[in-house]
């Protein structure tokens, strides 16, 4: 019997347990997109990090996905800086917009700061500060200006409370979260955008087929190569099923008049526009950007119903910063938004 996509969706929402997370993130983002839809401002749901899949419903062990969040993180950035408020769905301890700067940095945090009061501490400041009556923490002076401009941005996002931070784990609290948030955002209509870069598994263990404690090594039948039980490790054989392909529904149940982009990462150069040409055709979404996880730093492509565009960084010279790809995918997606924008708007008026 084929079991369509409507009936996997329903199987997998009735069979897993929602987070405990879910009416509070709810409520949340129901009064975000309600303030920013009041002031006209354009929201984009941006998914960020790796899923996990427990191996235990007490979870000791589980399986991950490669995503540290860095281009979610840095993409939120550039969004709030051409005026979209950013609802950031992340795995917890990803990174973060802001903090992303210093909290995965090659340096200790600890590092870019100096005890104030210390004579000869700052090193920076010739060693010429003055013994403090109460010594104090201050940021090393060739850190300052950089610092001080991610703290005034990161300030401004707060105050107007442009920026939603929600966390996640696993990948069935991701799809539970990404489905009920949709459904807040229908309002928005066009104005709209899922940006989802999250890392997201595509096998899972059901409830039912789950250790509810932690497995035990002692519990494994250890086999030998001929099965005899004589020598050889230890196996744990994991039986996954595959997560429902819930970006179809996004795309025609849960938010039909939003703008959608997906990711697309492959290790085969040979692939990867076949791979992207394939999601697109597949969901019909409005554009999947495709990188390759060796290059992914430096390119990427946009692969949509008009063609493909590369979008590369320039080589960086030996007095110039290297440029986060991130500045230039953001803007060529918010151009697509508003080119999408303006046809329906001028669909809608004939």
């Amino acid at each position: 019997m084929n079991i369509t996509p409507e009936l996997s969706e329903t199987h997998y929402f009735e069979t897993n347990l929602p987070p405990s997370t879910l009416a509070e993130h709810t409520a949340l983002a129901n009064a975000f997109v309600k303030q920013h839809h009041d002031a006209k401002r354009p929201v984009v749901l941006l998914t960020s990090g790796g899923t996990t899949v427990p191996l235990e419903n007490q979870t000791v062990r589980f399986i991950d996905n490669f995503s540290a969040g860095t281009r979610g993180a840095t993409s939120a950035e550039y969004f709030l800086s051409h005026g979209y408020a950013v609802i950031f769905l992340h795995r917890q301890f990803s990174l973060l917009p802001f903090s992303r700067h210093y909290s995965h940095s090659t340096n200790c945090f600890l590092d870019f700061l100096s005890e104030w009061g210390r004579i000869g501490e700052d090193e920076e400041d010739g060693g010429k500060a003055e013994q403090a009556a109460t010594p104090d923490v201050v940021v090393k002076a060739k850190y300052r200006q950089e610092m001080l401009s991610v703290l005034r941005k990161y300030q401004e996002a707060k105050k107007k409370n442009l920026l939603l931070l929600l966390p996640f784990t696993t990948v069935t609290s991701y799809l539970f979260t990404l489905k009920a948030l949709a459904c807040e955002m229908q309002c928005l209509g066009n104005e709209a955008l899922f940006y989802l870069a999250a890392a997201v598994s595509d096998f899972f263990v059901p409830p039912s087929r789950m250790a509810e404690h932690k497995i035990q090594s002692g519990d494994i039948p250890s086999l030998g190569g001929d099965g005899s039980g004589v020598g050889g490790g230890k196996k744990l054989i994991v039986d996954l099923d595959p997560v429902p392909k819930f970006l179809k529904r996004l795309v025609e149940q849960w938010a039909p008049q939003a703008m959608i982009v997906s990711f697309k990462l492959e290790t085969d150069p040979q692939m990867l526009l076949s791979k992207c040409r394939q999601s697109l055709e597949r969901y019909s979404h409005h554009l999947v950007i495709g990188n390759l996880l060796s290059t992914r730093k430096r390119e990427v492509v946009f692969v949509d119903r008009e063609g493909i565009e590369w979008i590369r960084t320039p080589e960086a010279g030996q007095d110039s910063e290297e440029v986060e790809i991130e500045s230039l995918i953001v803007p060529a997606v918010i151009r697509k938004h508003q080119e999408m924008l303006e046809r329906r708007k001028t669909g809608a008026k004939k």
